[in-house]
């Protein structure tokens, strides 16, 4: 059996090709730059022995449906997949699953109304999910799509986590509270840092930090969600790549009055020229971490805002749990910046955590690690994450495999 993984967004589709008894990815690829001139096709996969090959051509690719196409095609070409009756479930990554949806589901005509129907909450994102749902239920009418909702895994959350202090009309009719994001990646290093802890997941609390261009973190409590830093949008929260995070709402206010920037113009400076950019004009932290080292004090003062937004929410979700029993970091930034997590940790050993300043800074390792002392009493973790595998595996189990 196989599950076909797609990320379809407004002109990309992102693709994993799974084999479901070792969940192996035996191919991934991207499809880019859909609608213009020219269009791009990528694949990489495992040969019959075993050995990665990849392939890459430019070629028209107008719309999704094309794309998929493109997608099956170089599939079967490679060997990948020699047709498309070997699909068990095809998953889909969905950004905004609105209050209703708390887990994977199978698409049908009313599921997919039901993403229409956020689209004004996640404008950016739920369009593209949606092209790519379209296209699959058309052309492999007899296989299962199957939707895994990043906002699903927060879900759990208690209404005093969830509701904003705002007038209750808003709640009921619009539909404006937190949902939270990257539950599938917070959901997937939760479960692995259970193994890690060799404890049931329901037994796990846990703060996990899913930093990347887009980060959010989240509070963990018996292998379900009680809190998480991002809200009705990704923009609420920390310090991300060129979102804002968290910013005082009167900022909206004042950039109206003084400055004459409408909705259209609020949106694009906070979401798109904010956080990183905004701060030092870089939003890649390996090349902020590096003018900082040259001395570069923008470059520095974006590392110290990053950092001090992130121990603010360790503590704040620490005090909410009570007793915790590791803090996850995880993504691109998490994964792989020494310094980030050195500063984010700092001053916390009262609470049990104390970094292994030499486990935290070894280059040896990719994988899963502990990085704090033997003998803490909270473990600090690195797992990598992988929502491809996680949506897979969902999608799998909601076909009933």
């Amino acid at each position: 059996m196989k599950v076909l993984v797609l990320n379809s967004g407004s002109s990309s589709i992102k693709y994993q090709l799974f084999r479901s008894d070792d969940w192996v990815a035996i191919a991934y690829g991207l499809v880019a730059r859909i609608g213009e001139a020219e269009g791009e096709l990528k694949l990489n996969w495992l040969d019959g022995a075993h050995n990665h090959q990849s392939r890459q051509e430019t070629l028209p690719i107008p719309t999704h449906q094309e794309g998929i196409d493109h997608i099956v095609a170089a599939l079967r070409a490679s060997g990948a997949l020699a047709d498309v009756s070997e699909l068990t479930a095809i998953g889909h990554r969905v950004v905004h699953g609105g209050p209703h949806f708390k887990h994977p589901v199978i698409v049908d005509d009313c599921v997919q109304a039901e993403i229409q129907s956020v689209v004004p909450l996640a404008p950016l994102h739920n369009p593209g999910h949606l092209a790519g749902i379209e296209v699959a239920r058309r052309l492999f009418p007899s296989v299962p799509s199957v939707v895994v909702f990043d906002t699903a895994f927060h879900q759990t959350m208690p209404p005093a986590a969830y509701r904003y202090a705002i007038p209750e009309f808003l709640y009921t009719e619009h539909r404006i509270r937190r949902y939270g994001f990257h539950g599938t990646s917070h959901g997937y290093v939760a479960s692995r840092a259970a193994r890690v802890l060799g404890k049931p997941l329901e037994q796990c609390n846990l703060i996990t930090l899913h930093l990347g261009n887009g980060a959010s973190a989240a509070a963990i409590r018996g292998g379900q969600c009680i809190d998480t830093s991002m809200g009705l949008t990704p923009l609420e929260g920390l310090v991300m790549g060129t979102r804002c995070g968290d910013i005082d709402p009167a900022v909206l206010i004042y950039l109206g009055k003084n400055l004459g920037l409408d909705a259209e113009a609020q949106d694009q400076l906070l979401n798109r020229q904010s956080g990183l950019l905004g701060i030092c004009g870089v939003n890649d932290m390996r090349e902020i971490e590096q003018l900082a080292v040259e001395g570069n004090a923008r470059a520095e003062l974006a590392i110290g805002i990053t950092a001090h937004r992130l121990k603010k929410y360790i503590g704040a979700y620490y005090a909410e749990l009570g007793r915790v029993d590791a803090i996850i970091f995880t993504g691109g930034i998490g994964e792989n910046s020494v310094g980030i997590r050195r500063r984010a940790c700092a001053g916390l050993e009262r609470l049990g955590i104390v970094l292994d300043e030499e486990a935290n800074a070894s280059r040896e390792s990719r994988g899963e690690r502990c990085i704090s002392v033997a003998d803490g009493e909270v473990r600090v973790l690195v797992i990598p994450t992988n929502e491809e595998l996680e949506i897979a595996r969902q999608a799998l189990a909601a076909v009933g495999g």
